[in-house]
């Protein structure tokens, strides 16, 4: 019996496999290129899973390969990339999946924004972004306000936001925005100011488990620059009762009622507000990081929920483990990786701190003002978030990502 992944996120591969594994399922990894999961490739048995190197994007091509796939019974697609693709995949093959219309709302940012609203789940509705001219720039201040978020309603990794402060940010950033290339279209919201989080739950039949939260700390104002997080994050008294209750409500609107969700939130003075709603599991090393904090493979949810199986992790007492949190590392200027140095010091260093590679020598770097930028992740380990958190940034600060800003290609690129 086989389980397919239509592409996957860069780590939680080998967690998968073995969640296959456990269940009698046979992992496929349909993917472009199998070295962007080199990291978890080279962790696993030769003969672990299936790898097939196909034009992902193709979904026609796609779906005729799947259907000479024997004993196919699920598909994962697990990524915002591939969001539609995986959705129209399991529509055409019939295997079990969200209602697709479900799948393309959440990967429309103003539209769960504008659903929330009509739900009396947020205060602030979308505004479009019709051009830069003095009309649409009137409607944006008197629709969204001031400080308002302007963003991509399908942006990915922080990429394509900005915190419009006043007037002047206001007409520069427009001006800016028209000339990018985004992914859907620009629109305006109301910037919500407090600590960032995410809600890492997973839904089945309409009802909402929040697994846990994890901190989001972000680089200083203007930017929204992923750096920390931590899980789980420790809120006192009901506050975890309330919050999943909320996001109970929150999915029900946008009729989210099954799998893995990554909410991201802001913790305002009045009260939570979404950012936004990622249908599928956290990235970077947040599912490796509910794996050990929670004590459980929590992707054997995954693969259950993918052959239409309620998750027994939605009922599950987790034995619980310790708390993780983990630095993302940028380097100081952009150019060419060339390598970390460092990372001798981190044996012996409190909190079992490991680094996580995602760029290979030779890649470049470009953007330093999102999570493009990141060439790996120090992580680490302790009794509660926080003291995770201290031991992470510790390790992060002995460690120094190296590019070679004049652009010439790096040895082994």
């Amino acid at each position: 019996m086989t389980v397919a992944c239509l592409e996957s996120l860069t780590f939680g591969l080998g967690r998968l496999v073995r969640a296959a594994d456990r269940l009698g399922e046979r992992l496929l990894l349909l993917t472009r290129d199998p070295v962007y999961y080199a990291y978890e490739l080279d962790r696993l048995p030769t003969d672990a899973l299936d790898v097939v190197v196909t034009d992902t994007f193709d979904v026609e091509r796609a779906a005729d390969l799947l259907r000479r796939t024997p004993g196919l019974r699920g598909l994962i697609s697990s990524t915002d990339t591939w969001t539609l693709a995986g959705a129209a995949l399991a529509e055409r093959l019939g295997l079990p999946g969200l209602d697709p219309a479900v799948l393309r709302l959440t990967r429309d940012k103003a539209a769960v924004r504008n659903r929330l609203h009509d739900a009396g789940l947020t205060r602030g509705r979308a505004v479009e972004v019709a051009g830069p001219d003095r009309e649409a720039r009137g409607l944006l201040l008197k629709e969204a306000g001031l400080p308002l978020v302007l963003k991509d309603t399908a942006g990915t990794g922080s990429q394509n936001v900005w915190l419009v402060r006043d007037e002047g940010e206001l007409d520069a950033t427009l001006s800016e925005a028209s000339g990018r290339d985004v992914k859907g279209r620009l629109f305006a919201e109301p910037y919500f100011s407090g600590p960032v989080y995410s809600a890492e739950t997973l839904t089945w039949d309409g009802r909402t488990r929040l697994l846990g939260v994890s901190s989001r700390l972000m680089s200083p104002e203007p930017h929204f620059r992923e750096e920390i997080t931590a899980f789980p994050v420790a809120f006192p008294g009901p506050q975890p009762a309330s919050l999943e209750s909320w996001l109970d409500r929150v999915l029900a609107a946008i009729g989210y009622t099954d799998r893995f969700a990554h909410v991201e939130f802001v913790l305002t003075a009045d009260g939570p507000e979404v950012v936004e709603v990622n249908p599928r599991i956290g990235g970077a090393l947040v599912g490796e990081g509910m794996c050990r904090a929670l004590g459980v493979n929590v992707y054997e949810a995954m693969i259950e929920a993918a052959l239409g199986r309620r998750p027994r992790l939605m009922d599950a007492d987790c034995p619980g483990g310790p708390a993780v949190a983990f630095v993302l590392g940028y380097p100081a200027a952009p150019g060419v990786f060339t390598g970390v140095t460092g990372l001798d010091r981190l044996t012996g260093m409190p909190g079992t701190p490991a680094w996580y590679p995602v760029k290979r020598v030779g890649d470049p770097i470009e953007h330093l003002g999102d999570s493009r930028g990141y060439a790996g992740i120090v992580y680490a380990e302790a009794e509660t978030a926080e003291l995770a958190t201290h031991r992470a940034v510790a390790a992060a600060g002995a460690l120094r990502v190296l590019t070679d800003t004049a652009g010439r290609e790096a040895p082994g690129g």
